[in-house]
């Protein structure tokens, strides 16, 4: 049903002040697309594409993003997944037991049946990634990270309704975490919890974003000459990687950058 991570949405106040300093972050040039209300910039990957959008002059996706920055500030707002057959993949979500509406070209999920976070589906259409504008540009997204106080209902509406693939289950109690790797596409939704924490119905909630850089020490020396705050490159929990954190993205997203891991040798 779900071949892939269509795009990523954050919903920021002032939308040129956001794209800019996503530009300057990123390494790539956005497309303007504004109607409906909404103003929006686009920075297009090969595995999805982030979208930073904000209300402008009257419309319905205007009103919806007064209505989100209203009740919950800047950050991620919503995750949108791309399908192969759009009315097909509705019917199959609703007669797994979440509402849907139509909403122009998209299907919105019913986010109390979502674990509270906003989710749409879209017809997968080809990506034609964004000019790079800088050295060590972002390559891609790694994964999106999301918390939650809840995993049976994490692994029910990840898993079961929506019929992402599960490949891995793990506790670390070094970090007091629990982490569920979903596969979908080309990247991956990462769900942490506390371990021994009580289950309850607390919404889950967005825990930052995740992106591949060919070389760290590059793009952490590209970024710090932007002016953004970044902290020094180290080993990654995966053998052979670099991370770093950006700890003053825009919109308050929490955002990694990471290398690839290592190709395996051949003989």
């Amino acid at each position: 049903m779900i071949t892939g991570l269509d795009h990523v949405a954050i919903a920021v106040r002032d939308v040129d002040a956001a794209a800019d300093a996503y530009r300057r972050l990123l390494g790539v040039e956005p497309d303007r697309e504004d109607d409906d209300g909404a103003a929006r910039a686009w920075f297009r990957f090969p595995n999805m594409a982030l979208e930073i959008i904000g209300a402008q002059g009257e419309g319905a996706a205007g009103e919806r993003v007064r209505a989100q920055l209203d009740a919950n500030g800047e950050g991620v707002w919503l995750l949108a997944f791309a399908v192969a057959d759009l009315d097909a993949a509705a019917k199959l979500v609703e007669r797994r037991g979440v509402g849907v509406e139509r909403i122009g070209g998209h299907v919105r999920l019913d986010r109390s049946q979502t674990g509270g976070l906003q989710m749409f589906l879209r017809q997968a259409t080809p990506i034609r990634p964004s000019a790079p504008i800088a050295p060590e540009p972002i390559t891609r997204l790694d994964h999106v990270v999301v918390w939650t106080a809840n995993v049976d209902r994490a692994l029910a509406i990840y898993g079961a309704k929506l019929g992402l693939d599960l490949r891995l289950d793990r506790e670390n109690p070094k970090w007091n975490a629990r982490q569920l790797f979903f596969r979908v596409g080309g990247t991956v939704i990462e769900m942490g919890a506390r371990i021994g924490a009580p289950a309850t119905d607390e919404p889950d909630r967005s825990g930052g974003l995740a992106w591949r850089v060919a070389d760290p020490d590059a793009a952490r020396a590209r970024m710090a000459a932007a002016s953004f705050d970044v902290s020094e490159v180290r080993a990654g929990r995966k053998p052979g990687t670099k991370v770093f954190t950006v700890r003053d993205a825009p919109a308050g997203v929490p955002t990694l950058m990471l290398s690839a891991e290592p190709a395996l040798e051949t003989a």
